[in-house]
Parts: C-alpha cells; structure tokens; sequence
C-alpha cells in the first residue's frame, strides 16, 4: 500500500475495499458494481491480505451459489423445491395486483412471477414498484392444488445497500486529508487510477456526481464514445437508475393516470437517460413538455393534482462531430433530438459536462488502491441532499449582475454540490472556493453560450464574479479559449433553410492571447494554458523561436522517465524542423540522473545522440550532480530565453503504445496540463 491507502485503511476501516477486487470477483456476473462492493464489503473491508483473500473465496463462493444467472434459472428453481428453501441474489420487482388485492413480486433473473410479498415490505422499500431492486432473498418452494395461487413463497429480502453509517465521523476523518488527497480518495472511489487524471479531469468525473447529493440537480453530457458517461449512473448507487433514452414515457418517468401510481422521479434520487443523442429519436412532445416544467419547478402534474419530487435529471449522449466543427456549423447541442432541441428545455440545464476533454477509457485507468465501498459514499452523499451549501462563497466573492436567475441557480446548485463532495466539513480555503466557483460558471456559460447560438431573443451575458475589493474576474470556457473564430457566433436558419453565421461580440478581457504565438515579428510574451486545452504542439510554441539558432541549452531535472524522455526526442524533431537543411545546430541538455535507471536514461541519450547527428543536431548532455537546479528553461544563441515551469512535461497521458491513436502521432491532439510559458528577450 501507498502512504493514501494507509491513511485510508486508519481513517475509515471496514469501509474500504481494493478496487481491483471488484475486477477479481466478477467473472461472469452481470450485477453492478454496487452489489459486488456491497459484498466484498462484509468480508473484504481490510488492509490485512490474507484476509482479502479468505474474503474474496467467500464472495464468490457466494455469487457462485446464490447469484441466478439466467441460462441457470431452471436449475435453482430445482434446488429451491428440492431444498424447500433457498438464498438468491436477484433483482426483484413487485407490483400490486388490484383483483386480489395482494402485492406479488417478480425476479429477474430466476424467471418467477406472483410471489406473494407482503404490505410491509412494500412499505419500507418502495423502489420494489418502480424498476426493481437487487437483493439477498430466501425463496420458499410449496407446492399447492389451487391453480390460482404460486407455489413459490417469499420469506425474507434484503435489499442490498448500507443500513447505516456515522455522518459526524465521515466529517472528522475528512479534515484528515488534505484536498488532493481527498480528490484523489474520491476518484478511486469511483475505480479510477488519479495518477493517470489531471486536476481539472478529475473534478470533471466528479461532477458526475453531484445528482446524488443535490435535489433536482440537472446535468448533461455529450462527447465522444467509450469515455464512461454513463458508468457512474448504472454501477455507482442503488439509489440512481439509468434508462435508454428511447425507452421513458410520461406514466413511466412521471404518473400513470389510470392507476395513479408515480414513476420514477417519485423513488429515485437521480434517473439517468442514456443514449440521450440521436436527430432520429422520436420523442413524445408530451413527454419534452412536462419535463421543462419538473425541471423549473420540481414538479407536475396529474390532472387536476399538482405532485413534486426531488430526483435529479441527467442526459448523455455521444457527439457525431468534433468541438470545432459544431462551433463552426451549428452548436454544442447539434446531435440531440428534435424535440430536445429546444431553448426552453436547455435553459433548464445546469451544468454542461465537456465530454470531449474525458479520455476514453483505457485499461490503465482503473485502480487497484482503496477507495470508499460505493454504497457507503453512496448513502453519505444522499444523506447530504438535504444540506444546503450554496451560499457559501458569498463571504468571499458574488456574481455579476448580468447573470440571470436561471443562470445564478445553476451556478448555485453545482457550487453547492461540490462543496458537499469536497468540503462536507466546510473548511475550504479562499482559492478553493474560488476555484470550483469558476468551475461552476464555466459549466453554466456552457449551456448559455449555446443557447444564444440557437434563440437570438437571449441577451448577451456577462459571466463574471466580483471579490470583496471590487475586482471583477471574467469566466470563459475552454473550448471558447480553443476555437475563438468559431466560438461567438449565431447560428440561424433562415426561411429558405440556408444556414448563416454571425459573429458575436466577446464580452471584454474574457478571451485570453491566441494559443499560438505565431507573430510576424516574435515579441516577448507571457502564456498561461489551462488543463485539457487542445491544439497545442512544440513546433506551434517553441518553433518560431527556435529559427534561426545555433546552439540551443535545455535546462530540465526531469527528463528521466521514458514518456519525460520522449518529449525530449519530439523537441529534437521540433528543432529540426526548424533549421535550414544546409544547417547544423547543437543542442545541450542540463538535467539530474535517474537514480534508480540512470544507465537506461544513459543508453536512451545514447541513442538521440546517434540519431540526432544524422539529420544535422548535435546532441549532448550532462548530469547536474548538485541536485539543486529547479528551473526549466530554454535559451538559444540568438537572444531568446524560454521560461516553461513545467518544463516539456506539459501534457497529459496518452496512449503511447497505440500508433493508430492521433494523440500518439500529432500533438496538437493531446490535452495538455496547466502550465505557463514566458519568452524573455535576453542579452547575448
């Protein structure tokens, strides 16, 4: 265990499991991750590794005997009446039938209907009616002559999720943990590795989030396929439920008036819709109408009879098309249905997830670390749905006031979730409110700038927020810093169909320098990057001031590791790029010894050296033995000196090993991490 699993396991013992181990005890269970956790849970929560693997045998010793799979029905259903009585994890569903006046459960798995379940149970868990539950269960078998009655009988059901949890304890070991670590907890929680996310990347997975811990909380997601948008609603909670897009109804999402009985947003915290995109989706107008309405206003309407409910709205999607090619053709909402497509449903939208800046997932992803059992973070995030945080930056800062109501409760409700996810305790610091105060108008002017794209009746609004001296300090979004040609435009539709593009003025200060330093006559600047932001290469950076030297010094500690050493190789590319073929240059790296791999750090230096020499680079290097350099920077014998504080390490993690991947081949393809750059004119 690393120096965080430690802390983990001492602050927060039998409520920890190894993520990995979901993987281990899986097999070909098709169950969510919240069943398998809730199991390993009972006989994994430890550090001590002989008792994982006494508790790992157990648990599939256990999925292996009471676990229905569906190609096995017939045969518990056997071991049932043979035994009498049996334990089988299924999920179940009931419904009320009104001719006997009896409630009768179904299970999935086993394939069996009209097994009596009484009142109570109904009563103390209501979700049986709505979609189904999974549980432990004891099954009776008894036969009977009376063809109207079932022979199988219910004796016991356990739904499985937590029965309880200490909330004041949850707080006090939280202000164990500094904000990193708790990020990082918080993402292996969810089964991901941090060390492969950057900052802004993770509190994107955590935004997901926020359904579960804030009422009537509604977020989208649209970005490319295989980045997991949908994983955290199907496997994360029992109290969330994921459902296609094309399969909800007013009865099934709202009422049934014939039978009276409320859908879904009555029994769950958050109902998910995947595969939310698509122009071809027929969609009830119905439907679109009553959910603006729930969305506004958290409720609707049954006859004459208006109901509420607190469940939280999520849509996701995937994009057909690039970031700048709906920004230059039509908008960030381009693929959804028609009847979605709607202003006035849109403005219902608090977040905006960027779902093209989350990477796909890869197998390296995942964690093997402890994290939280998801239906112990799942119980303590519905247990703060009922905490209100949304006011608390206004000791520090308040918004413009340009941003509307609807744009100011959105902002308000992802503040507050976050706070909930990341400071449950209250103790942020100025920057980390600040911080996810931004995050929570940038998501918002998402949604807005769009909406000014496609309904020109909504003004233009200034995001911004005021600290207490009076400074004002704009928000702009990412893909707006990215594409700022394509970025402020109208789209209309005119009557002849003809689709035009107007350009809208910016608001003042908000857009930052553009991303390439490509002037006529080089100047000295200062660049500042923001995490995830695209488009970025050393040749678009580095090269213009490149051109022209001849000897070239790298001042870089950390050129140790093989990616760290392969930015290095594709600088070299970029300086060859750069240089007349008829020219020589050289160039001569500053850096610190490996310690642990110093001879293979050596034999790759080796290497550029050999291959440099060939296309006219003179590559050299030394090792720093003082260990004291801490700068990166680059100067060049013609007057310029290039301040990196992240040195070549500037992006984020990319498949290497995948040469069909353009982020392998192109850099302009890779996020990059937060960093600064500053060109200094300097004397010879």
């Amino acid at each position: 265990m690393n120096t965080l699993d430690q802390k983990i396991n001492q602050w927060f013992p039998g409520l920890v499991v190894r993520k990995d181990l979901v993987r281990a005890v899986r097999g070909n269970a098709i169950v969510p991750s919240y069943v398998l956790e809730y199991l390993l849970g009972q006989y994994c929560a430890t550090s001590d590794e002989a008792t994982i693997q006494a508790g790992i045998e157990t648990v599939r010793e256990i999925l292996r005997k009471h676990y229905v799979h569906r190609n096995e029905a017939g045969l518990i259903r056997s071991n049932i009446r043979e035994k009498g009585r049996y334990k089988v994890i299924d999920k179940i569903s009931a419904v009320l039938n009104y001719k006997s006046d009896v409630y009768e459960a179904q299970f999935s798995n086993l394939g069996i209907k009209k097994v009596l379940i009484d009142s109570g149970t109904i009563k103390a868990h209501p979700k049986l009616l709505v979609s189904g539950v999974w549980c432990i269960a004891d099954i009776e078998y008894e036969f009977t002559e009376d063809k109207n009655a079932s022979p199988w009988l219910l004796s016991a059901l356990k739904p499985i999720q937590l029965s309880n949890f200490d909330f004041d304890g949850y707080l006090e070991a939280r202000r164990q943990f500094t904000t990193s670590e708790w990020i990082d907890l918080l993402v292996q929680s969810i089964g991901f590795n941090p060390e492969m996310f950057g900052h802004r990347s993770k509190l994107t997975q955590l935004i997901r989030l926020i359904p579960f811990c804030e009422r009537n909380y509604n977020l989208i997601e649209l970005g490319p396929k295989g980045t997991g948008k949908s994983h955290i609603y199907s496997e994360f909670s029992p109290h969330g439920i994921l459902i296609s897009g094309g399969e909800v109804t007013v009865p099934k999402l709202f009422v049934n008036n014939t039978t009276g009985m409320i859908g879904l947003v009555g029994y769950w915290d958050c109902v998910a819709f995947d595969e939310f995109a698509g122009k071809q989706k027929r969609v009830d107008k119905a439907l679109v109408d009553i959910m603006k309405n729930y969305m506004a206003n958290k409720s609707f309407s049954r006859g004459v009879e208006t109901l509420g409910a607190e469940a939280s709205m999520v849509f996701v999607g995937n994009t057909q098309h690039t970031v700048p090619y709906m920004l230059k053709h039509s908008d960030l909402f381009d693929d959804l249905p028609g009847k979605f497509y709607d202003s006035a449903f849109l403005d219902r939208i608090h977040f905006y997830i960027p779902g093209w800046e989350v990477d796909i997932i890869r197998g390296e992803m995942f964690s093997s670390n402890y994290g939280f059992v998801v239906d112990y973070l799942a119980e303590i995030l519905r247990s703060l749905r009922s905490h209100d945080y949304s006011d608390r930056y206004g000791d520090c800062f308040s918004l413009s006031s340009d941003i509307t109501t609807r744009d100011r409760d959105g902002i308000n409700k992802t503040f507050s979730g976050l706070m909930k996810i990341l400071y449950p305790h209250g103790e942020a610091t100025r920057d980390e409110i600040e911080e996810i105060l931004r995050f929570a108008i940038e998501g918002r002017k998402r949604v807005k700038d769009q909406l000014m794209r496609i309904d020109s009746t909504y003004g233009n609004v200034r995001f911004s927020y005021f600290d207490t001296s009076g400074q004002i300090y704009p928000v702009a979004t990412l893909e707006e810093q990215e594409y700022p040609n394509h970025y402020h435009k109208t789209i209309a539709v005119g009557e002849d169909g003809n689709i035009t593009a107007a350009v809208q003025p910016s608001a003042p200060g908000v857009l930052p320098e553009p991303l390439t330093p490509a002037d006529p006559v080089l100047q000295a600047k200062h660049l500042s990057f923001q995490e995830n932001q695209k488009g970025l290469s050393f040749d678009a950076l580095l090269g213009p001031y490149l051109r022209g030297a001849t000897a070239i010094t790298v001042t870089d500690p950390y050129i140790r590791l093989f990616y760290q050493v392969r930015n290095f190789m594709e600088f070299l590319e970029t300086v060859v790029k750069h240089k007349a073929p008829d020219e020589e240059v050289s160039v001569h790296l500053v850096t610190m010894a490996d310690e642990l791999k110093s001879e293979q750090q050596k034999d790759n230096f080796e290497k550029m050296k050999e291959a440099a020499g060939t296309v006219g680079v003179n590559f050299t290097w030394e090792f720093d033995d003082t260990g004291t350099i801490h700068a990166r920077h680059i100067v060049t014998n013609h007057g310029w000196k290039i301040s990196l504080d992240r040195g070549l390490d500037i992006f984020q993690h990319y498949e290497m090993n995948d040469v069909f991947t353009f982020a392998n081949r192109l850099q302009q393809y890779r996020p990059c991490k937060a960093f600064e750059v500053t060109f200094i004119r300097h004397q010879l």
